[in-house]
């Protein structure tokens, strides 16, 4: 039989991937044991060896999240899964959810939500601010939530959201808490059980530098309670906290097939938070916040204006205003054509407004500092010769 569509050309040539500096939101640079992890061969979903690495990454990730919760797990998904899981497990058709609104994920919480079947609501943060308990108090008073949600680091704005007092907040108000820390678990303190979180998730590209599509998350008895008590089946098979939870071992019941996990994404992962745990989470956290300070010194050294208040900024994640007359998108291009380094744009509410540049995981040393600061400023110069950086500038 005649095969009328050839084998692409393309695919004749040698696979090319350039060796890039990762600086923007995520993902971040792996290390090389993480790379090295993922080289190994490829094991069965069920095989005895999967498992047991499964359960060596739910150790860790208690450890990470500061929680002894059973059903701590990952999603073969990105941190978008995670946000997915924790709505979709949580809220049925006619739940109220609030939603705390610092930025993009808040946007995109609700979009997700409101295709649940939820009645959602938002409380919204000045620009380039966080909420303050009493704002939250008020609007969970308000539109008495079932489910409140809240971003812990946006990434977009590059805002920090305080979660202490809320968690208790919502247990007086028989809401459950929802916290995204895709961006900010890491580079800020968490303590899920001690800040009586009830679901949380995170992103394994950001601090925990391992490859995207694999998403660890959390539930504790009172969002377990809460699935236990649903009305109707969980909306998305793929989602279902019980299915998934079975799969990795979770509630003691006999682990069960619910999809084929990648291994060599389970190897990355455990070797990523195995060097986490082993730097610990308070060295973890002062190296992101040390970094953090030396980048924001040497971009206002230069003349640029942060987006996010002093008080509220996020350590892995800084948002720098787009000056009046630069082109981010050619500094930004610039910076990637030159110097393989990468420098994002903003996102959603602050698109065309601030640049993003991320300290997250292995790029988050005072050399890589040095240099992204280095490659901005040049990328700048070069966009807008008659630039006028500050004097000091000169020194970077």
């Amino acid at each position: 039989m005649e095969y009328r569509v050839s084998a692409p050309e393309v695919l004749r040539k040698p696979l090319v991937v350039p060796d890039k500096l990762l600086m923007g939101p995520g993902p971040s640079n792996a290390h090389p044991r993480v790379l090295e992890a993922m080289s190994r061969p490829i094991l069965g979903h069920l095989h005895p060896e999967t498992l047991k690495i499964m359960d060596d990454i739910k150790a860790g990730m208690r450890y990470l999240f500061q929680t002894n919760n059973a059903a701590t797990f990952c999603l073969s998904a990105s941190g978008h899964g995670g946000m997915e899981a924790t709505l979709c497990n949580l809220l049925e058709d006619g739940d109220v959810v609030l939603i705390g609104h610092t930025g993009h994920w808040g946007d995109r919480a609700a979009d997700m939500a409101s295709r649940y079947g939820a009645d959602v609501h938002m409380v919204r943060a000045n620009s380039g601010n966080s909420l303050t308990l009493a704002e939250i108090r008020k609007a969970v008073e308000t539109h008495r939530p079932s489910v409140l949600f809240l971003t812990q680091g946006d990434s977009s704005t590059g805002v920090l959201q305080g979660l202490e007092g809320v968690g208790a907040l919502c247990r007086a108000n028989d809401c459950l808490l929802i916290v995204d820390t895709v961006a900010s678990l890491g580079g800020t303190p968490f303590h899920m059980d001690r800040w009586e979180i009830d679901a949380c998730y995170t992103g394994s590209q950001k601090v925990l530098g391992a490859p995207p599509g694999i998403t660890p998350i959390s539930f504790n008895h009172r969002a377990v309670d809460r699935y236990k008590r649903r009305q109707t089946k969980v909306k998305v098979y793929y989602w279902d906290m019980f299915l998934v939870g079975d799969y990795w071992g979770c509630f003691g019941r006999p682990r069960i097939y619910h999809h084929t996990i990648s291994s060599t994404l389970l190897y990355g992962l455990r070797e990523a938070i195995a060097i986490a745990c082993e730097e610990s989470i308070p060295s973890l956290i002062s190296r992101h916040q040390g970094c953090a300070k030396r980048l924001y010194d040497g971009l206002l050294a230069m003349g640029f204006e942060l987006y996010a208040q002093e008080r509220d900024r996020l350590a892995t994640v800084t948002t720098i205003r787009v000056p009046t007359g630069v082109d981010w998108l050619q500094v930004s291009q610039h910076a990637m054509k030159t110097y393989l380094v990468e420098i994002s744009g903003g996102l959603g509410p602050t698109a065309g407004q601030v640049f993003r540049i991320g300290l997250m995981g292995q790029n988050a040393t005072s050399e890589r500092v040095d240099r992204v600061l280095q490659v901005f400023r040049e990328s700048v110069k070069a966009v807008k010769p008659d630039f006028m950086f500050r004097k000091s500038a000169s020194k970077m």
